[in-house]
């Protein structure tokens, strides 16, 4: 089995999250895509604004409707600092028979000879990098180990980001067609961002 590997914040998870894994499913080949809430991610200066299970709730609600996506709580119940490196390792003993995929912003890319442990990681996964359009990405300037083990999936410009929608509920706007109506329910019934 293929699986695809969708790690993140998810502060809150958004449309966007939803049409990357889609289309990396697609293009890579996928037969599901686990969607992973990071417990505390090492790239991000701040903790994330809504609690684990907040986050975990969101994603959930977010990925119902396709039973292709599945969510997994591997890097919450483990805690701590969520480095991929330990996450794989972790998940490929335990389910030695999936081959599995990392799906990152083809933004993050370039930035994976910095990841953590990438040499080993790179021999455990391959990585789907989701570009959106008019995106430069120079591939040659990655090592060739590590080139080869990156597929790339065009996907259509989108330019959401949770950041943007926490800054918008903060202000009273609506994030309407930006997140899944069931995670925006969720949102205001629990009153998310809005302070």
């Amino acid at each position: 089995m293929k699986v695809g590997l969708m790690g993140g914040t998810f502060d809150p998870v958004h449309l966007g999250h939803l049409l990357a894994a889609e289309r990396a499913a697609e293009a890579a080949g996928l037969d599901e895509v686990w969607f992973m809430p990071a417990s505390v991610p090492p790239h991000k200066p701040h903790a994330p604004r809504a609690s684990a299970h907040e986050r975990l709730e969101m994603v959930r609600r977010a990925t119902a409707d396709n039973p292709n996506f599945r969510v997994s709580e591997y890097e919450l119940e483990r805690g701590g600092t969520s480095y991929t490196y330990d996450t794989v390792a972790g998940l490929v003993r335990e389910f030695p028979e999936a081959e599995f995929s990392y799906i990152v912003g083809a933004d993050m890319v370039m930035y994976l000879p910095k990841w953590y442990r990438i040499r080993e990681l790179a021999a455990l996964v391959r990585f789907v990098g989701v570009a959106r359009p008019g995106f430069i990405l120079r591939l040659e300037e990655l090592e060739p180990s590590l080139r080869e083990r990156v597929t790339i999936v065009p996907m259509p410009l989108m330019e959401i980001s949770s950041t943007e929608i926490r800054e918008r509920r903060r202000a009273g706007l609506s994030v309407r067609y930006l997140v899944s109506a069931s995670v925006l329910d969720y949102m205001e019934v629990n009153r998310l961002y809005e302070t």
